[in-house]
């Protein structure tokens, strides 16, 4: 009888399809921002890993071998897209030689696809105009509206991979979108008091941001992104500074503070630190903490 009954366990797993038992699918995203909310849709479906982390500067990641090794191994690659990672994506493709996450390919998702952009760029572009990006500014995770678009990108990148897996990665977009939607409530009744409010930024990271929720950049601490700043360029921002009463100069975690926080002790601005990304590092390991954390921070400093 004890035969009999292993024979039949062993005849039922044989006859079960494979994918009940198939190992999660591989995930590779460029930033931590697009990991966690690959997170929310594929959840114990997914395995998901990143290469560039929320403390570090998008434009900018060295092209090492591990990162290359990892995307060799993925089932699925999610990019921001429209150039922001035009320095090192490339080449970390080419040396993972992983045909199926190219570009085109069922394994690769532009997170950027149907995002209402800002900034694209009219006629010709030069270097001169600094590292502006020909189809627009690609910061658009930074208006938590466009996080549903994002999720939506990467439930179709999923679904191509794992079909089997659906209806759960449906199911989850739903509940992020709900999620998502009674937070920017929450949001933007916290910034309501602060709507018309003018700011300086460091980089112009945060159009999408700012437009989500009223406020208005009115300069920059580089004079063209990418630029450093001439001090011609500084006098004349610490004059526009008093003049437009701006209250704070928003600075990202990587760039030097030191130009900043000059301009602000000339100016009696105050100059903000504020993440652009979920960081693991910096205790924000998901979208919604995120933009909890960037929130309470500016509603604290325009008091």
């Amino acid at each position: 009888m004890k035969k009999v009954f292993v024979w039949g366990v062993l005849l039922a797993a044989m006859q079960t399809p494979l994918s009940t038992y198939a190992a999660p699918v591989t995930v590779i995203t460029t930033t931590e921002d697009l990991a966690a909310i690959t997170r929310e849709i594929g959840r114990d479906r997914v395995r998901v890993d990143f290469i560039a982390k929320g403390v570090q500067d998008p434009h900018f990641i060295d092209a090492k071998p591990s990162y290359m090794l990892k995307l060799s191994r993925a089932k699925l690659f999610i990019q921001v897209g429209l150039g922001l990672e035009a320095e090192w994506v490339p080449s970390l493709l080419r040396g993972a030689r992983n045909v199926n996450i190219l570009r085109g390919r069922n394994g690769h998702v532009d997170a950027s696809e149907e995002v209402a952009l800002l900034e694209v760029p009219k006629g010709r572009l030069d270097r001169s105009a600094g590292d502006v990006h020909g189809q627009g500014n690609p910061h658009y995770w930074l208006d938590p509206l466009n996080g549903k678009q994002i999720a939506r990108n990467i439930a179709k990148g999923l679904k191509r991979i794992d079909p089997e897996g659906k209806e759960q990665y449906d199911q989850n977009f739903v509940q992020f979108s709900r999620k998502l939607d009674a937070a920017i409530e929450r949001w933007r009744e916290a910034m309501k008091p602060f709507k018309g409010e003018k700011v300086v930024t460091y980089h112009n990271s945060w159009p999408y941001f700012l437009r989500r929720f009223g406020l208005t950049a009115v300069d920059y601490v580089e004079p063209k992104p990418g630029i450093s700043p001439s001090s011609s360029h500084l006098i004349q921002l610490i004059e526009r500074i008093k003049e437009e009463k701006v209250k704070i100069i928003i600075v990202e975690p990587y760039f030097n503070e030191k130009t900043s926080r000059f301009v602000a002790r000339k100016s009696g601005a105050r100059v903000v630190v504020l993440p652009p990304s979920v960081s693991k590092a910096s205790g924000m390991t998901d979208y919604f903490q995120l933009f909890d954390h960037i929130v309470a921070t500016l509603t604290a400093s325009l008091e």
